[in-house]
Order: structure tokens, then C-alpha cells, then sequence
């Protein structure tokens, strides 16, 4: 059995994750990215390619003068261009101007790609390796070496490729990282060839200290976590991967997968504990930055990882949680879900208010009275397992224990179409009227959608008297025809997902009318929202006290 032992994570989420088809990121969004893999910890983070663009050498100035605190930031770049010397090629000068102390050079490592990519002779690629190393070298960098296509170009031509790797070991790399970069390698055959690897290295036991050795998969066969963990088997030190697998084509192996496998179920020292609870609302913060919505069932870190449905599993897990989870949810930051439905009986409730802190017994009439509410609204196309926001307020009224913060009174909504001969835009006017505390309150809003405008003039309306509400905003709205053989007629559920920046919580609306449904939804975003908010502060005032 492989001891546990300390394993590296070189995140490069900055650089080969925002390769992902959709995903754009500026240079405050990279920024933000890299304050918050540095709050957990992360040993490695590689910003990017200095001189290959704006933004990434804008990124290292920036940190040049604001260093982060605990990680190591690592530029990245390619060896020098073929019959040039190092210290003419303008890649490498940018490196060494990102002023890191690691830096990451790429190397072919398949003979295919050296002679019919390159175009050159296998004894060029070899010395491009060489030379590139042994400058950086020469001005005190050290040198993370990227043998790119190592598995492809081990398996076509084993003694070519680890030739690659001596020219980058002779010249002084510190860490040879194996790629993966097509992702077609199994992991057992990564796990065998890291091995061979490994043994090969000890022909070099008078460097001190000795190279070591790393692993870079990409998802392409869909097992990117998985040939990582058997890399770490085989003896790599260091695992590179991306926050929530984003990369190229089928992504790169997902570190919020690989970081709790390593240490909760291998026992290696990846990050500290506390560390380690914060991986959850990192992997949210990272989507919310990139603008994708977070993955609901990725392992660990979704919100639909801990989830029960089935009332023998709700039962049982009460009774206790390892009876149908692998792991403590909060060793990650992540929490038990509850899925309530119509088919949810006593148990299912009574979990659910347990985690909502609400005091709920068996015998309680008000149980029966909740089952039947969420019996009777699933009929009508309710679904609370996307919405369970609705479903705590649907238990706060019925325990009495929330009152209406607002009332409608009204909402119109109209549109303005301007048309011109190249182009027709339609603008949307929504006014609503709301009783608040006593009052009513008559806005106005416009938008290019009927719902933004809706959403627009219902927030102005209430954020003289709830100013929190400021910081709220929609990350998603979710249409659906429940029966669609009544045509215009038909039912429509719409599912808001609402955020104030740090949680994110969902609610529904259903109606005939999708501006009617929409409404539902989004006031009672807002509402779900206020509700948080003041626990939040009751909770502040009692550590104040």
C-alpha cells in the first residue's frame, strides 16, 4: 500500500481552463480567481502565457506589486522557437520579465508532433529543450518542465520520449509534469507508464535533489480524475487540474473532485482542513466568475451530491448520515439536501426542518397540513425539488413564523416596439403596485425583456424600505410548458435562481400566464432573500452581544 505523503496542486484554471469553449474572463475576473484559489491554499497557480496576450502580462504586473499570500504564481510558456538561441527568443524574455520564481515550459515529447508539427529533426526538439531549460536556469528560475503528448509519444516511441525528458532533467527542471494532452490515455496505462517513468529517473541519482514527478490529464475519455489518481499511485507529487474541470474540448480533470479523493479517501496532505471546507464555495465562486451555472450533481462539490429523495433513504439518514453518503458533506463546505416532492411523507418533512432549524414534530397537525399543501401545488405543476427556497417559506407560514413583507396590488406590462430598416427592438415597460408597511407604492421600469423590467420595478419599488435588496440580482430563469396539448392555455412553470453574491437560493411561480408565473417567482426570490438576510444579522447582533 503506497504511503500517504504530501501531494502538490498546481491549479491551472487561469490558463488552460478559460480554454473552455464559452468561457471569456478579464483581467479582474482572473484576479478575483486567483485571490480565492490563494485563500485555500492552493501551492501552484499558473496565471497564464505573459506576452502571448494583454491580460496575462497585465496579470503578473499586477501581482508584481500585489503578491499574493500564500500560493506561488507560475508563468507559462513554450521552449524556444527552432535555430534560435534562448536568450534571443522573445517568449522566453517574457518569462523571465513575469518576475515568478517558478515558471512552466511546454516540450514535445512525440516524435509525430516534432517532425510533422515543428518540422524539425528529433536532435532540434531535444536541444529546443535544453536550451530553454538551462536559461531560465541560468537566471534563477526554476523550471517546472510540461512534457506535452507524453503518453501518446511514450507509447509510439518510448525511447524517444524519455530522451525529451533527459534534456529537460540535464538542464535542470525540477518537476517533469507527464500530459496527457489528448486525453485518450486509460488510466492504467498512465498508472504503468508514470511507473516506468519513475524507475527510468533513477539513473539520475546524483542530481540533488532529485526531479519529481507530475501529471496533466485532460477529460477527453472521461476519465481525467481518475488517470490523475493513478498517476499519484504510481508516485507523481504533484497533480495539475482546473477548478470544476473546465479546460478545452471535454476539459481537464476536475480539482474539486481530485483534492478531497487525494485526501479524504487516499490520506495525502493536499490542503489543510479548514482549507479544505472552503472548496465547495470556491468551485461556486469560480463558475459565478466564468458566468456558467454551477454543476448540480458534480461529485462533491454540487448541490446535488448529498441529496436524498427516497423517504428509506431520508430515514436512514437520519438515523445516520453514512448510511448513504461516502463522506462528511461539510469536510467539503458542502450540506445535506432533502428533496421534497409529492411523494415526500412525515420523514422527508421532519429532515427538511431539521435543516432549516425549524421545530417540527411527528404528531404536529401542522405536518399533515405541509404534506397536503405539497401535494395539492405539485398538482398544479409545483416542483419543489428546483425550488426549495419556496419550500422553506411554504413551512415558515405554515409554522406561523414568517408574515408577508409585501402585498401586489397590480403589475402591467407593456411594450414599445421601434422599428428602422435595418433592425426592430422591442423595449418592455412593467408597472407595478405594492402595499408596503401601510403604504402603496406605485413604479416604473424598463427593459429590453418583460420579466427584467417586471423584476426592475418590483426591486424599486421595495428597496427604499429593504435595502439589502440592492444586492440581490437573477443568475438563471428557467421556462416550461407543463401540457403542452392545451396550446396557449397551457400551464407554465418558471424557476428563478436568485444571489446576493455568497448564497444562491431558487424559487417557482405557475400560471397560465408566464408574467403572472414569473412574478411568483422572482418576489418570492426577494422574500426568500430579506428572510436570509435578517438570520444573518439576528445572528451578528447575537455574537455582538
Amino acid at each position: 500500500m503506497t504511503l500517504a505523503r504530501k501531494v502538490l496542486i498546481y491549479d491551472t484554471t487561469l490558463r488552460d481552463g478559460i480554454q473552455r469553449h464559452g468561457i471569456a474572463c478579464s483581467l479582474e475576473d482572473k484576479i478575483k480567481i486567483a485571490r480565492k484559489l490563494d485563500q485555500i491554499g492552493v501551492p501552484f497557480i499558473e496565471g497564464g502565457w505573459p506576452g502571448a496576450n494583454a491580460v496575462d502580462t497585465q496579470l503578473f504586473e499586477y501581482f508584481q506589486q500585489e503578491p499574493l499570500a500564500h500560493s506561488q504564481l507560475v508563468a507559462f510558456g513554450s521552449t524556444r522557437r527552432p535555430h534560435q538561441r534562448a536568450s534571443e527568443n522573445n517568449m522566453l524574455k517574457a518569462l523571465l520579465e513575469a518576475n515568478t520564481q517558478w515558471l512552466t515550459i511546454f516540450g514535445k515529447s512525440w516524435d509525430l508532433h516534432v517532425t510533422d508539427a515543428l518540422k524539425v529533426s528529433l536532435d532540434e526538439n531535444l536541444a529546443m529543450i535544453q536550451d530553454s531549460v538551462a536559461f531560465l536556469r541560468l537566471h534563477d528560475r526554476r523550471v517546472i518542465y510540461d512534457a506535452e503528448h507524453w503518453f501518446d509519444g511514450y507509447k509510439a516511441n518510448p525511447e524517444y520520449a524519455l530522451k525529451t525528458l533527459g534534456a529537460a532533467v540535464q538542464s535542470g527542471a525540477e518537476w517533469l509534469v507527464l500530459c496527457d494532452t489528448n486525453g485518450g490515455t486509460l488510466p492504467r496505462e498512465v498508472a504503468a507508464i508514470a511507473q516506468q517513468v519513475q524507475t527510468w529517473l533513477g539513473r539520475y541519482h546524483e542530481i540533488s535533489p532529485l526531479p519529481r514527478l507530475g501529471i496533466h490529464t485532460h477529460n477527453d475519455s472521461g476519465t481525467a480524475v481518475a488517470a490523475t489518481l493513478a498517476a499519484v499511485e504510481a508516485g507523481a507529487d504533484m497533480v495539475h487540474g482546473t477548478m470544476n474541470g473546465y479546460g478545452e474540448r471535454c476539459g481537464n480533470a476536475d480539482l474539486c473532485s481530485v483534492i478531497p479523493n487525494l485526501q479524504l479517501k487516499m490520506g495525502h496532505d493536499c490542503l489543510s482542513p479548514h482549507q479544505l471546507t472552503n472548496l465547495t464555495q470556491t468551485s461556486r465562486f469560480v463558475s459565478e466568475i466564468v458566468n456558467l451555472a454551477p454543476d448540480d450533481h458534480a461529485p462533491y462539490v454540487g448541490r446535488s451530491a448529498f441529496a436524498h429523495k427516497g423517504g428509506i433513504h431520508i430515514s436512514a439518514v437520519a438515523r445516520n448520515p453514512k448510511t448513504y453518503e461516502h463522506i462528511c458533506p461539510e469536510a467539503i463546505g458542502n450540506r445535506r439536501h432533502i428533496v421534497v416532492s409529492s411523494s415526500s411523507g412525515a420523514s422527508t418533512v421532519l429532515a427538511k426542518a431539521k435543516s432549516y432549524n425549524l421545530e417540527l414534530k411527528k404528531d404536529d397537525p401542522v405536518m399533515r397540513q405541509i404534506i397536503n399543501e405539497v401535494k395539492e401545488l405539485e398538482s398544479k405543476g409545483y416542483q419543489f425539488e428546483a425550488a426549495e427556497a419556496s419550500f422553506e417559506l411554504l413551512m415558515l407560514k405554515a409554522l406561523g413564523k414568517h408574515q408577508p413583507l409585501f402585498q401586489l396590488r397590480g403589475f402591467e406590462v407593456s411594450y414599445d416596439v421601434l422599428q428602422s430598416d435595418v433592425q426592430c427592438n422591442i423595449g418592455a415597460r412593467a408597472t407595478v403596485k405594492v402595499s408596503v408597511q401601510g403604504k402603496d407604492i406605485l413604479e416604473v421600469a424598463e427593459c429590453m425583456g418583460p420579466v427584467s423590467a417586471l423584476d426592475k420595478a418590483l426591486r424599486k419599488a421595495l428597496v427604499k424600505f429593504y435595502p439589502v435588496i440592492d444586492r440581490f440580482y437573477l443568475t438563471d430563469y428557467k421556462v416550461r410548458i407543463l401540457n403542452s396539448e392545451a396550446g396557449t392555455a397551457a400551464n407554465i412553470r418558471v424557476l428563478v435562481e436568485s444571489s446576493n453574491g455568497d448564497q444562491r437560493w431558487s424559487t417557482i411561480g405557475v400560471s397560465v400566464n408566464i408574467l403572472e408565473a414569473s412574478y411568483q417567482a422572482v418576489a418570492a426570490g426577494i422574500v426568500y432573500g430579506l428572510y436570509r438576510d435578517s438570520l444573518s444579522t439576528q445572528r451578528s447582533h447575537l455574537v455582538e452581544v
